[in-house]
């Protein structure tokens, strides 16, 4: 089955009618690349950005149930990126007992975003941890507002691109949400996962304005084999971009 995921960025579909300067945060810049088959670790080997190069930085998003957790551990297994989900440190901090996470419950118990407060902190503090840095990170399930986004920004996290799970409604099925984990989350009930996607439609389109330029499109509707296949080749040709970077810049710092 063919898989039909959007990998053009929004600022890249008309650049036809109106030519513009590729911009280095994006996958918009041309560089020479190999093929991404040529950095597939063979063996189940884990693809590692060089040292001289920046790690990877990858946003993930999309409505609860739309099946991209199962593509966040296919992207960190290959990649060796560390995955930095929100509703994971949210949690962590709800099972600490502390005064935020018992917040950050009664927020997440109606479906609804926690205060930027303590989420924001947070995930801050933990891209700032030495292996996020030295390794690159995966943000999942993060930003979910416009003025997490803007937050992120302003504390110096910038993303190369950003992916997004498109998901008609129609196939979102709340009491799909959890099946597969061998844990039930408290907030996997159906009741909840409806309360959530509520919140997810009224935030999403603030979000994406903000990331337009580097959104790539997912349509996760297809395979789970299919999506990553596309994932994969992206990712790879942006690792080698930033190799090639690397490279020219310590060319000329040899000069």
């Amino acid at each position: 089955m063919a898989c039909h995921v959007n990998f053009v960025p929004q600022s890249m579909a008309t650049a036809t009618a109106q030519p513009k300067a590729p911009q280095s945060s994006t996958l918009s810049a041309r560089v020479p690349i190999q093929s991404p088959s040529s950095l597939r670790a063979p063996n189940g080997l884990v693809v590692r950005c060089a040292y001289e190069s920046e790690p990877l930085r990858v946003m993930i998003s999309g409505a609860p149930a739309s099946g991209k957790g199962t593509q966040c551990e296919l992207i960190t297994q290959k990649y060796d990126l560390v995955h930095v989900a929100a509703g994971d440190l949210l949690r962590a901090e709800i099972a600490s007992g502390s005064e935020n996470g018992k917040l950050a419950r009664k927020y997440m118990d109606q479906g609804q975003l926690v205060p930027d407060e303590i989420v924001v902190m947070m995930v801050k503090e933990r891209l700032l941890m030495p292996d996020s840095r030295e390794k690159g990170w995966l943000l999942d399930g993060y930003p979910r507002s416009s003025s997490q986004a803007i937050a992120l920004k302003e504390f110096g996290f910038e993303p190369d691109l950003s992916f997004f799970w498109k998901f008609l409604k129609r196939f979102l099925d709340p009491r799909d949400c959890g099946k597969a984990r061998l844990t039930q989350r408290f907030d996997d009930t159906e009741e909840k996962v409806k309360l959530r996607l509520h919140t997810h439609h009224q935030n999403v389109e603030a979000v994406l304005a903000l990331y337009e330029h580097i959104t790539l499109k997912v349509n996760g509707s297809v395979s789970k084999d299919d999506v990553f296949s596309q994932i994969d080749g992206v990712l790879a040709k942006l690792l080698e971009k930033k190799q090639a970077t690397s490279d020219l810049w310590r060319l000329r710092r040899c000069r």
